[in-house]
């Protein structure tokens, strides 16, 4: 028998039997090893085991890559998010969309999939490197490709098939192609534990527009040493601290890294990209790129934005000159020209209907009247009227200051606002119904005082005035022909250009004012005031009220149904008390009254300050896909076209361009059709996507609708009021193919 001893030090020593001993040690050795052998066998045939909501990682000789999934199952959407996950080995790295001067990116072949109808990648911000003298773009950390996928069958179990060829390169290139398979079962909606990962990709990939309240000016081409240069001019309202440009054009073209050059304290960058490809005539580079789109990647630290642009010739005013030189002021004087025109349009447009009766109000109070007080009562309407633009500039200025966004009507997705207008229209009503009076609107609450023969008074001035005041600023939440390109304008320019442009707008809409006011015949030709007022009274008064009910609507939109419904129970408590303090004695209306104004007033401001966090709202259903700016290049590239709808609760000439244009049966039957996305943004609540998307097409209000496609992959905005002849118009031009097409841009 073999007997063991074992050291201090760990050391077996065998005592008899010592040749058993030993080959009972080798077959154990043998068995062991042929044990490890079989395991490393079988892990290299065999993949592993897939996790929840990933597939097996693809193991390859410089890293690995699997699929993975942000719900654990499908729930009841029509989108899945996904991700293509990628670790490689230090120092190699995978390429972007567009590779640069070498490489080419991942594509993925969907081929076998179940309950699959589209998918596409959605890229993060790439990163440069220099190999060589050779420029190449991509990825060599960590990665996490997102891909949106839209499923055939919501709510049903996806069964996913990728087929992905990609190239990976330090010192040499390797290709590689993977197949990886993944499952995604059916069930109630619920996060894996990939979410979070795919989450900080899709917050790497650039916006359309701004980004971080940075945007491309414009581009165009410059000329060095005889040879064209490519010169993007970018502005920021924080200061750029890196910026980088990636750039993807006509395929024959190359852009290099841009030298850049900061100004104007960081606010202003100038990036100088040179162009390969070209020829060195200036004449013909010229005739080659001037025209020709381009899609830009502005890359600032961590923030990104993808802005389409088309290439102009010829180098433009300075900042510094443009409303100095004699240009600038041409330029600045043409368009005051238009601002007037698109004021006077918004006359005639929906979004005055909140107001019509507030307009018919002042305009029927002068009937009678001497022309001295039709003179001045319209002269006082005019006045409100720029008064409010000029508010409304000045309140631009401080929000351009303070770095925030701006836009035309934003005041209506302002809960403060929407509040206090109610409050004001509740107790305008009360006042044409008779249950106490108003300085406002002035014009009939002041009639009573024409009869007295006091030399010199003109009646209602100051209602007349706030009157104007007031109904531009619940008549403005819609843009209007020539008013976009108006303030596209203004809002490139300087502080000047903005309140000139505001104050010609507010020009045009007080024109029908001051024309009555020059040829005060047009109103004293009106009918008399008499016992016919006081009908016309209570139905103002109706329709103020329900003016009043449509702002609530829309505060419930912006802040969410109980902060509204709260407010409206308010007011009717207020006109009740309004109601029952004319029954009371003087001393105990007096306080009755100032105890429902000073209710009003609080529940306003209570409405406005209290808001919760109300959650965007769902995706739109059936034809409309939610607004997503990042996938329009992707199916541009795709060959689709993508026809984009931003909309707004407060927006009424929205609402008409829907009932009465895109709700026709050949406009939907073209959205319907295979080759064509409709998506619609929703901006009735503060969405900064929206409000970048808008200022890369130089617009800062709605309604808004472009169409992009293969014929239009910069996009093309359509007019404010639609009609079904320039829809499908514009859908055909972008359907068709160009010429000269971008470079792919990776798989979908």
């Amino acid at each position: 028998m073999a007997q063991f001893t074992t050291t201090a030090a760990g050391i077996v020593h065998v005592r008899g039997g010592a040749a058993r001993v030993r080959a009972a040690m080798a077959r154990g050795l043998c068995t062991l090893i042929l044990a490890a052998a079989g395991l490393l066998i079988g892990s290299a045939l065999a993949p592993a085991a897939a996790t929840d909501a990933a597939s097996a990682w693809a193991v390859t000789e410089h890293g690995r890559v699997r699929l993975i999934s942000a719900g654990l199952t499908t729930g009841d959407s029509t989108q899945l998010s996904l991700g293509l996950e990628f670790h490689l080995h230090k120092g190699w790295k995978i390429y972007w969309r567009t590779p640069g001067d070498a490489g080419y990116p991942p594509q993925i072949d969907w081929s076998g999939s179940q309950n699959l109808a589209d998918a596409a990648i959605r890229w993060p911000a790439p990163q440069r490197f220099t190999v060589l003298g050779f420029e190449t773009v991509g990825y060599d950390t960590p990665i996490v490709l997102p891909i949106a996928a839209t499923l055939e069958r919501p709510g049903e179990p996806v069964m996913l098939q990728a087929r992905v060829d990609f190239l990976t390169c330090e010192q040499l290139c390797v290709p590689y192609t993977v197949d990886l398979a993944l499952a995604v079962p059916a069930g109630a909606a619920g996060e894996s534990a990939h979410a979070a990962a795919i989450a900080d990709a899709l917050a790497r990939v650039p916006v359309s527009g701004e980004a971080g309240a940075a945007r491309i000016d414009r581009a165009f081409i410059d000329w060095a040493d005889g040879k064209a240069v490519l010169q993007l001019e970018a502005s920021a309202r924080a200061p750029f601290s890196a910026p980088d440009a990636f750039i993807e054009g006509p395929a024959e073209l190359a852009f290099a890294a841009p030298q850049v050059t900061l100004a104007e304290g960081g606010h202003r960058a100038i990036l100088r990209v040179a162009i390969a490809g070209l020829p060195i005539e200036g004449a013909e580079a010229a005739a080659r790129v001037v025209g020709a789109p381009l899609t830009v990647t502005l890359v600032d630290g961590a923030s990104a934005a993808e802005q389409a642009l088309t290439i102009s010739t010829g180098q433009p005013p300075q900042p510094a000159d443009r409303e100095g030189s004699s240009g600038g002021r041409r330029g600045l004087a043409a368009m005051l020209a238009v601002a007037v025109l698109g004021g006077l349009i918004l006359n005639l447009m929906p979004c005055v209907l909140p107001v019509l009766s507030i307009k018919l109000l002042s305009v029927m109070g002068h009937g009678g009247g001497s022309r001295r007080q039709v003179r001045l009562g319209f002269l006082a309407s005019a006045a409100g009227i720029l008064a409010a633009f000029l508010a409304l500039a000045a309140g631009v200025l401080v929000l351009q200051a303070m770095g925030a966004t701006v836009g035309w009507g934003l005041q209506f997705q302002s809960p403060l606002f929407l509040a206090g207008m109610a409050l004001v229209l509740t107790l305008f009503a009360c006042n044409l119904w008779g249950l106490f009076e108003l300085p406002l609107p002035g014009v009939i609450a002041d009639a009573g005082a024409r009869s007295s023969h006091v030399p010199g008074h003109v009646p209602g001035l100051r209602g007349q005035f706030l009157g104007g005041a007031l109904a531009t600023l619940l008549a403005t939440p819609c843009s209007a022909p020539f008013v976009g390109s108006a303030l596209g304008f203004a809002f490139t320019q300087g502080s000047g250009a903005i309140v000139a442009v505001f104050a010609a707008l507010g020009l045009g809409l007080a024109l029908p004012y001051l024309a009555v006011a020059a040829v005060p015949a047009l109103a004293t030709r009106l009918p008399r005031p008499g016992r016919w007022m006081l009908t016309l009274r209570r139905a103002l008064g109706l329709l103020l009220a329900a003016t009043a009910l449509w702002l609530l609507r829309v505060l419930a939109d912006v802040s969410g149904g109980t902060i509204a419904l709260g407010l409206a129970g308010m007011l009717v408590l207020v006109a009740g008390l309004v109601a029952v303090r004319r029954h009371l004695a003087v001393r105990m209306a007096a306080a009755v009254r100032v105890a429902a104004v000073g209710l009003g007033i609080a529940a306003a401001i209570g409405a406005g300050l209290l808001i919760p966090k109300v959650p965007q709202p769902p995706a739109p259903a059936g034809l409309w896909a939610a607004f997503d700016p990042a996938r329009i290049s992707a199916e541009v590239t795709r060959g689709r076209v993508v026809y984009v709808n931003i909309t707004a609760a407060w927006c009424i000439t929205c609402k008409v361009n829907e009932s009465l244009v895109l709700d026709r049966p050949a406009v939907q039957a073209r959205l319907r059709a295979a080759d064509v996305v409709a998506m619609r943004g929703d901006w009735t609540r503060p969405d900064p996507a929206i409000a970048d998307f808008l200022a890369g097409f130089q617009r800062y209000g709605i309604p808004f609708d472009a169409v992009f496609g293969p014929g239009l992959p910069a996009g093309e905005a359509l007019p404010e009021l639609l009609s079904e002849q320039a829809i499908l118009a514009l859908i055909a031009r972008a359907a068709a193919q160009p010429r000269a097409t971008m470079p792919r841009s990776g798989p979908g």
